[in-house]
């Protein structure tokens, strides 16, 4: 038995979980940040047999592409004598999508 610890982006997990849920893959998600403009991720961690660890990893492939995309950058707060002024956003082409995968090998494995 394998554990694959799915790390993808928000905007991408619904419809994976959606896919995974149908094809019979137990799913449990997790809420998570990234590192990169603290974008929000969703962490999955899902069991399988050895033999469909193969297909699934071909499901997150297929349903979390990285693609760019134009996302704002955070509104920097400058501080003098007390005085905080925004600094003004600006927008920035980033790499969205796409997946950090591990698969890690179970020794056990219980339901109670």
């Amino acid at each position: 038995m394998k554990l694959v610890i799915g790390i993808v982006w928000d905007d991408d997990a619904p419809a994976l979980i959606e896919e995974l849920t149908k094809r019979e893959y137990r799913v449990t998600k997790l809420a998570s940040t990234g590192g990169f403009l603290r974008a929000g991720n969703t962490t999955l961690l899902i069991g399988t047999e050895n033999e469909k660890v193969d297909e699934l990893l071909d499901i997150i492939r297929e349903m979390c592409k990285s693609r760019k995309q134009i996302l704002p950058m955070p509104a920097s707060v400058i501080g003098t004598s007390g005085i905080f002024a925004a600094a003004p956003a600006h927008s920035v082409e980033v790499n969205v999508g796409g997946a950090t995968i591990f698969v890690v090998d179970v020794e056990r494995f219980e339901k109670v």
